[in-house]
């Protein structure tokens, strides 16, 4: 419970640094048009500030969740996902993934030309794959 509430502050403090730097850029907008003499009534300024503040703080809040998820790149991204096999696997052949071309070696006998297979595993430069259920 601590780690989770010490987490959910840092995450509002991120958010917090991010609006900081909008609010700068809000800022400079109003220095250069003061610097240019353009003026514009108290409450448009409030109002548009105010405005534009809820949604960078909107648009902020929608981002929090995605610091939680935790990103599966490289071998452990592949395990998991479909692909067809280009060259019979007998055991060992050839698969495409995602439109990248892999070496693979099936663990559940043959796979035949254009079947599914789903992948299993990656060692080294080569999948370890089984041929895709029919449902």
């Amino acid at each position: 419970m601590l780690k989770s509430k010490k987490q959910t502050i840092k995450n509002w403090l991120v958010v917090l640094v991010l609006l900081l730097d909008d609010a700068a850029a809000l800022a400079l907008v109003f220095l250069v048009l003061w610097f240019l003499r353009i003026r514009i009534p108290l409450w448009v300024g409030i109002f548009l500030g105010l405005l534009l503040g809820a949604l960078i703080f909107i648009i902020h809040r929608v981002v929090i969740p995605t610091f939680q998820k935790e990103q599966v790149t490289g071998a452990e991204g592949m395990v998991g996902l479909e692909g067809e096999v280009i060259k019979p696997l007998t055991p060992v052949g050839v698969v495409r993934v995602a439109g990248e071309y892999w070496k693979a070696k099936s663990i559940n006998g043959s796979a035949a030309e254009g079947e599914a297979v789903e992948i299993l595993g990656v060692n080294r430069l080569s999948l370890e794959v089984r041929r895709k259920e029919q449902q």
